[in-house]
């Protein structure tokens, strides 16, 4: 399905390399933000106090939420808990502060606003994300590293495995950049989203990779740029209509999704644009300078015949 066709390819790889700078400059921007202001790990990662308050009638969420904001608290998590007139609150630890400390003070606050405000119960919780859990995150993610690389690897060839898992990575860790630079709250559903955008990256980089691939089957006498540039630029009507349409649903979960899914939308809007940035620009360019080239992928056989007729290669074979 197409909206419309360019009928002239557009030269983007003229421009790989002025792109490709300013993405290894933003690369290390990211990084060094990470080195230097860390990560706002959110109460999942941190732990603190879980808190389960009633009121008389039903409970004012935003309310609740502008009194803890009032008192200092900027991760907190406030979500309506078996009906309406019930509220779970998760408060991240503080040094030198007790559980029972900071429920108390925070039950001031909240009778002071509505006096129907009761404490059900007051615990303590850990991190849900210990030493142990993080550990087998991150082995899960080198799987999965390992594992887009071998698919790539044995669908296309080994310079595009390499070129998409640099693409991905610099997408992930410009992500995570921007949340230490902004100190945005970093929590699970934030690496979900991350998660999912290393995966949106890569269907991203195959569907490019894959029409290269048809490209140097069907013109034997254009060279590696002709043939990249010509991939990107035919691919470009179907990324519009597909990416145009994801980012409107994360877009509107960013607007009217509330605090809850804030973040999470955040992380994928940035995520998609910079994998379709990276995905052009970044992934195509690194298979371009590592040298692919048509017999890397046409091992052999017949070729397709070309479907075009101006092409002077038209029923010829490899």
């Amino acid at each position: 399905m197409e909206f419309f066709k360019i009928h002239k390819d557009i030269p983007f790889m003229r421009h790989a390399l002025f792109f490709n700078a300013m993405s290894l400059a933003t690369f290390v921007l990211a990084v060094f933000f990470l080195f230097s202001r860390g990560l706002n790990l959110s109460v999942e990662f941190m732990g603190g106090t879980l808190m389960q308050v009633s009121y008389a009638q039903a409970a004012d969420v935003n309310r609740v939420r502008e009194v803890i904001g009032s008192l200092g608290y900027n991760d907190v998590q406030v979500q309506t808990f078996g009906s309406a007139r019930d509220v779970q609150i998760r408060l991240p630890a503080q040094k030198g502060v007790s559980s029972a400390q900071q429920s108390d003070k925070l039950m001031v606050a909240l009778k002071v606003a509505d006096a129907s405000a009761e404490l059900r119960s007051n615990a303590y919780f850990g991190p849900q994300v210990g030493d142990e859990l993080a550990t087998d995150g991150l082995k899960a993610l080198a799987f999965v590293v390992v594992g887009i690389m071998l698919y790539l690897a044995m669908r296309f060839e080994w310079k595009f495995a390499v070129a998409a898992i640099i693409a991905n990575l610099h997408d992930v860790i410009i992500i995570l950049g921007f949340f230490a630079f902004f100190q945005w709250d970093f929590s699970l559903a934030v690496l979900a989203a991350v998660l999912a955008v290393l995966g949106y990256s890569v269907n991203e980089s195959v569907v490019i990779f894959d029409r290269i691939r048809e490209n140097f089957r069907r013109y034997r006498k254009m060279s590696t740029v002709q043939i990249i540039d010509s991939a990107i630029t035919s691919t470009i009507s179907r990324t519009i209509i597909t990416h145009g349409c994801t980012q409107m649903m994360v877009l509107s979960m960013l607007l009217f999704g509330g605090e809850t899914l804030h973040y999470f939308a955040l992380a994928l809007t940035i995520g998609i644009l910079f994998g379709i940035y990276s995905s052009v620009f970044v992934a195509a360019a690194i298979a371009m300078w590592l040298g692919i080239q048509r017999e890397d992928l046409v091992k052999g056989g017949p070729a397709k015949k070309s479907e075009d007729p101006d092409d002077p290669n038209a029923g010829a074979t490899v």
